[in-house]
């Protein structure tokens, strides 16, 4: 069940919007969308939903950024490694080369 309603009404009676899904809320002078109260019960899978949209856009740019950063393709033995990690491993494969 959805409802759409006022700030000044929201902050006024919360607790009987608690028995919603979700309530719109919207500046009723101005007519203008203000944002979304979920209903606890959804609360917890609407994070995961942000967290995981958020890694996404994160990688998305990453991955954009890589190809002018002159990355390009790198192995993949060097994929997860911290920068001290990833300096050893190049000075000893020039030692060994």
């Amino acid at each position: 069940m959805t409802i759409s309603v006022g700030i000044r009404d929201f902050v006024r009676n919360i607790d009987k919007f608690q028995e919603y899904d979700y309530v719109d809320l919207e500046d009723k002078k101005t007519h203008t969308y203000k944002g979304l109260f979920l209903s606890p019960a959804y609360a917890s899978e609407f994070k995961a939903y942000l967290a995981q949209k958020s890694k996404d856009e994160k990688s998305a740019k990453f991955s954009r950024l890589r190809t002018f950063a002159g990355k390009g393709e790198i192995d993949e033995k060097y994929d997860n490694l911290s920068l001290g990690k990833l300096k050893n491993n190049i000075s000893l494969e020039k030692l060994d080369g």
